[in-house]
């Protein structure tokens, strides 16, 4: 018995002998097998050269932001040596032998470099003084460098690519006129929005019967660009003796002005919109007091762009209306004509009219620059549901009381049956407007009208209870008497 344990322990032993012999053998041959077609992919890969997604590009400021064309190399070879390998990629004027080239350190694993329109255009004028719609001829090359000990390197062959530069107009470009609320202040002209196209610039905005033409300087009246021979064409002035032709409207209004630079054309047109697209509110009625530079932004009305408003607290105090939170306070504001109606203040003149709050509340602000209006409304709470006297009848929902000083705080004070409430801001039977519902026993929001939650609170034993609510901390106290 113990003899036959030692043979089936002795071919055991064989076994596993015979399987990792094998196991070493195909290991040994795969690996010969991947080295062999290492050694074929070195070979294939050839020598290092270098190629243009274009040999010929004329450049042109509208395409600024796109690419003019790409350079990619291959690989190259480390001789199968298995060595890493690194890029630096040279370009240049032709007939500069790379003695002004421009040199990019590529690193390893990358074999492509875009060049954009205007960077390319820039280093033409720029770094080698090209002149603007002159074609010239760009050399480029790639040097490779192995790193074996020692290492060694590989340079491709030159490419020519043909580049015409242009010669770019402004980046900037400015309204001033006396049709604009700043007049024929330069230093104050008004700024132009560039588009996708950098060569197109709009502006949208009031404007009064008058006159303006366009600088692309602040603080300068030249270069300019000024009115051409037809209202739809601009051109360039750069002398005081050329002449001074300007732009001209009759009607007050907000108007889009489109100016393209490289076409020298303009279109004005009066829009049905605000003179303004944003509206801000400050003063020391307002949580930020008089810090222009953090004035609150109204919420403009998306159905009707000319509505803007506020909601939120108020303190006593006044506040007034700035088109922008510049901290000069040399802005355009909205100002008060009386307790209904608003004007627009232009900046830099004496006029300082403001509203007054007197108690302090939680207060929706409305300002409607299509008829120059304004309602300021403090904000009122109810409560309805099943716990309250009147139950679901929103149109009998209980009116709170507000507190004597702060109008933020109102209480109930009175029986309450075992049930659900909730507290809207107003008696519209729809259900469409703003409530305050529950996030937890203590913590309330304000829910949107027309939002799909309805977080109410529970009362759960019939009694007298004191509720106290304050909607600008959004807290709540429910107590039984």
């Amino acid at each position: 018995m113990k003899k036959n344990n030692k043979v089936q322990i002795l071919k055991k032993k064989l076994i596993f002998c015979f399987s990792f012999i094998t196991m070493l053998v195909l290991t040994i041959s795969a690996l010969t097998s991947c080295e062999e077609k290492i050694e074929d992919d070195i070979v294939k890969a050839g020598p290092l050269a270098v190629s243009a997604s274009k040999t010929s590009v004329e450049l042109n400021q509208k395409n600024a932001a796109n690419e003019a064309f790409n350079l990619s190399w291959t690989t190259g070879t480390n001789n199968g040596t298995g060595a890493s390998i690194s890029y630096l990629l040279e370009i240049d004027l032709k007939g500069n032998n790379f003695s002004t080239a421009l040199k990019y350190d590529m690193g390893k694993g990358v074999y492509v470099k875009s060049f954009n329109v205007a960077e390319l255009n820039d280093s033409l004028l720029s770094h080698w003084k090209c002149t603007p719609n002159i074609e010239v001829e760009l050399e480029a090359r790639v040097t490779s460098t192995i790193y074996t000990t020692p290492t060694t390197n590989e340079v491709s062959p030159v490419i020519i690519i043909s580049v015409t530069p242009y010669q770019p107009v402004s980046k900037n470009l400015y309204l001033v006129g006396d049709a604009t609320s700043i007049d024929w202040d330069y230093s104050k002209a008004l700024v132009m929005t560039p588009q996708t196209d950098p060569t197109v610039f709009v502006y949208q905005g009031a404007l009064s019967a008058g006159s303006f033409k366009f600088i692309t300087n602040l603080g300068q009246s030249l270069p300019s660009y000024n009115k051409g021979e037809s209202d739809n064409q601009i051109v360039y002035r750069t002398s005081e003796n050329e002449p001074d032709n300007l732009f001209t409207i009759t009607e007050n209004g907000v108007y889009k002005i489109v100016v393209s630079l490289l076409d020298l054309t303009v279109s004005c047109n009066k829009v049905n919109l605000p003179p303004y697209s944003e509206i801000y509110i400050v003063g020391s009625a307002t949580p930020i007091g008089w810090d222009i530079t953090n004035a609150i932004q109204l919420t403009q009305d998306q159905d009707n762009p000319f509505i803007f408003t506020y909601q939120g607290v108020l303190l006593p105090g006044d506040f007034k209306f700035p088109v922008n939170r510049n901290s000069d306070w040399g802005q355009d504001m909205y100002m008060k004509l009386d307790d209904t109606h608003i004007y627009l203040h232009h900046g830099g003149d004496s006029d300082d009219n403001k509203w007054t709050i007197e108690k302090k509340g939680y207060y929706t602000v409305t300002l409607n620059l299509l008829d120059n209006t304004i309602s300021i409304y403090k904000e009122k709470l109810y409560m309805v549901g099943s716990a309250t006297p009147i139950g679901w009848n929103i149109g009998q929902a209980i009116e709170m009381t507000e507190d004597p000083t702060d109008g933020c705080i109102f209480t109930y004070n009175g029986p309450m049956v075992v049930g659900e409430f909730k507290f809207p801001v107003n008696y519209n039977s729809d259900w469409g407007q703003d409530m305050y519902m529950r996030v937890d026993d203590t913590h309330m929001y304000r829910h949107l009208g027309g939002q799909p939650d309805d977080n109410k609170w529970n009362i759960t034993v019939d009694g007298n209870y004191l509720i106290t609510v304050n909607i600008e901390t959004l807290t709540i106290s429910i107590v039984k008497r």
